[in-house]
């Protein structure tokens, strides 16, 4: 017995659920980078210019149930601090 569904739309929901999952995945990794290229910055014009785009791709994770909305705001605020901090 395997364990594959033999159901029409059972098949049909491991197909979506797949393709999903892949697209999860990739703007949740494209967001980690950003956070990490934002992190590594030392100028505070660069990370300002940056954090919109960083600020948008979280809030867009929280959206979209990626992510949960509380994640993305203690994100944000950790984010935020570091770029103010920078001289």
């Amino acid at each position: 017995q395997s364990g594959m569904a033999n159901i029409k739309s059972a098949l049909k929901r491991v197909r979506q659920a797949h393709k999903r999952r892949l697209r999860n995945r990739y703007k949740l990794i494209t967001t980690r980078n950003l956070i990490k290229e934002l992190r590594s910055l030392t100028e505070r014009t660069a990370a300002e210019a940056l954090w919109p785009k960083v600020e948008s791709q979280l809030d867009r994770l929280a959206k979209h149930n990626i992510i949960h909305r509380n994640n993305a705001a203690n994100q944000k605020s950790k984010l935020r601090r570091f770029v103010n901090k920078l001289a």
